[in-house]
């Protein structure tokens, strides 16, 4: 007969081999933003400019954001009941809470989710900071910063770092760091994550393993669109990604 001690190890080892998961997880980018709307229309116009003078982090959602919020809270309350979040964690930008506040409010008002769900707001969802191409549109940077958008194709958008901000390895960092929190203490359970563009892309870059050319080759992630993995053999698995049948026209 085995040795206690060698029970113990071997129900040690098993417990470890299987990770601690949330049931399933959903990830979202905030809807349309006054600054999607300015910045469509400068880089339609070839403008250099857009009338934005607050904080990245104060930028609002527009009316046809709110309403793509409100569909999302549609969508999740058709979700089979075992699959609705009851947990939401998101980035602290205004954009991204107002998508947080609304989607949860529709959800709650068909009764799909408790009122009240609180929010957990994690500055690791933040959006990427730009540094000094901050509000710039494209023809801006290349007029104005030639030797950045050079240096931008050279590096290739995984690794390139504008001065005083981030790159898409860097967001990788802290999006890895913040799952590490999020599957340990939401085990179990169906999580919301409302987050940005660049937020949601790297965290499909993290779960997926996926490597840089498959990266670059993916559709860039559209407003209030729904992306979700399910737990199956300790890890969470790909069921759909960047869909906005849901979302209104």
């Amino acid at each position: 007969m085995p040795e206690l001690s060698t029970i113990l190890n071997g129900h040690a080892r098993s417990e470890a081999a299987a990770p601690a998961l949330p049931s399933v997880l959903i990830a979202t980018r905030h809807g349309e933003s006054t600054a999607n709307v300015e910045f469509q229309l400068a880089e339609a116009t070839g403008a250099l400019e857009v009338p934005i003078t607050c904080r990245d982090a104060d930028i609002p959602l527009s009316m046809h954001g709110q309403a793509q919020a409100q569909a999302l809270g549609r969508w999740w309350a058709e979700l089979p009941s075992t699959d609705r979040p009851r947990a939401v964690w998101c980035s602290p930008y205004l954009r991204t809470a107002e998508t947080a506040r609304i989607a949860l409010a529709q959800a709650a008002g068909l009764g799909a989710v408790p009122v009240g769900l609180p929010v957990r707001y994690d500055e690791r969802l933040r959006d990427r900071e730009l540094g000094v191409l901050e509000m710039l549109t494209a023809a801006a940077i290349e007029k104005r910063h030639p030797e950045e958008a050079a240096r931008r194709r050279k590096m290739g958008e995984l690794y390139y770092r504008p001065p005083g901000g981030e790159s898409w390895a860097d967001v990788a960092l802290r999006v890895r760091d913040c799952l590490r929190d999020l599957c340990a203490e939401e085990a179990g359970h169906p999580v919301l994550l409302v987050g940005h563009d660049n937020v949601v892309l790297m965290l499909r870059y993290a779960l997926e393993r996926l490597g840089e050319e498959k990266l670059l080759e993916l559709a860039p992630v559209r407003n209030c669109s729904a992306s979700m993995w399910r737990a199956a053999d300790g890890r969470l698995r790909p069921e759909l990604w960047n869909a906005t049948g849901h979302l209104p026209g």
